[in-house]
């Protein structure tokens, strides 16, 4: 596949990789480099690759998923007179915009995007250039005082995570930073693998999704367990996707105690 002057070839099978070894190899010029699925800075660098690896090649759909999710829990509920134009949102891990362009198409007027890496942000300036309101270039674990008071003067009611949990990109405290950062009885959308909300995770988010569930910090509304995208063998990759309300903070004794969870409904 040729995108631009890159020439792209992705495996048609690589047996016994996991999700986050799966890699393409580009070649520009006969020089060939082989980029991880989850070498973001890379991708990010090339227009059109994003695209072309994850929603034409492997036929990914959560964009559309959790966006649409979203926004049909918003208009089902009255109780104080939002509708989807009102959502203000922080996008975390917001790349070069392809959720935000899903949620724009659905009405949403304020996004706000924030990625821990340059070259995101500069792509989604590149690919498209009045989709967000803002973007942070931060890391959440660390976030200055004045960027996280500037992020809380917006008055973000809305908080939306697509495909970045769970394999290290953003990490449980940074999730619950941003998190923190929405106000009260605002919304919260996200997506995560099936593996990561059992028992067995190692990831430490389903500890941290049945924390907030139990404490009522999160009202979950709505989930789904769907085909977020297929693996290069040309398996299923399902995910759960999450609606909810959030209701108060996380605090920093619900984010690092608490015992192993022993079972998870959502």
């Amino acid at each position: 596949m040729m995108i631009g002057d890159f020439e792209v070839k992705v495996p048609e099978s690589i047996r016994g990789l996991s999700q986050d070894e799966e890699y393409c190899t580009v070649v520009r010029d006969g020089e060939a480099r082989r980029i991880r699925f989850h070498d973001y800075d890379e991708i990010y660098r090339i227009p059109g690759l994003y695209e072309y690896l994850f929603y034409e090649r492997l036929k990914c759909t959560s964009h559309e998923r959790v966006s649409s999710l979203l926004v049909d829990a918003v208009d089902a509920v009255n109780d104080d007179d939002t509708v989807v134009s009102d959502l203000a949102i922080l996008e975390l891990g917001a790349g070069n915009g392809l959720v935000g362009e899903a949620l724009a198409e659905r009405g949403v007027e304020t996004i706000v995007g924030a990625d821990i890496i340059e070259e995101a942000a500069e792509a989604a300036k590149r690919d498209r250039p009045d989709l967000y309101d803002r973007y942070y270039v931060e890391d959440f674990c660390t976030l200055g005082a004045d960027v996280r008071d500037d992020l809380e003067g917006l008055e973000l009611n809305c908080l939306v995570c697509v495909a970045a949990l769970g394999f290290g990109d953003i990490p449980p405290e940074a999730f619950a930073r941003a998190y923190n950062i929405v106000g009260n009885d605002g919304w919260v959308a996200f997506n995560i693998k099936e593996d990561f909300v059992d028992a067995a995770d190692s990831t430490g988010f389903a500890r941290l999704i049945k924390r907030v569930t139990d404490e009522g910090s999160l009202e979950i509304v709505e989930s789904q367990s769907y085909r977020h995208r297929m693996s290069i063998d040309g398996e299923a990759l399902n995910y759960v996707a999450i609606v909810g309300r959030k209701r108060f903070d996380i605090s920093d004794a619900t984010l690092s105690g608490g015992a192993p969870v022993s079972e998870l409904r959502v």
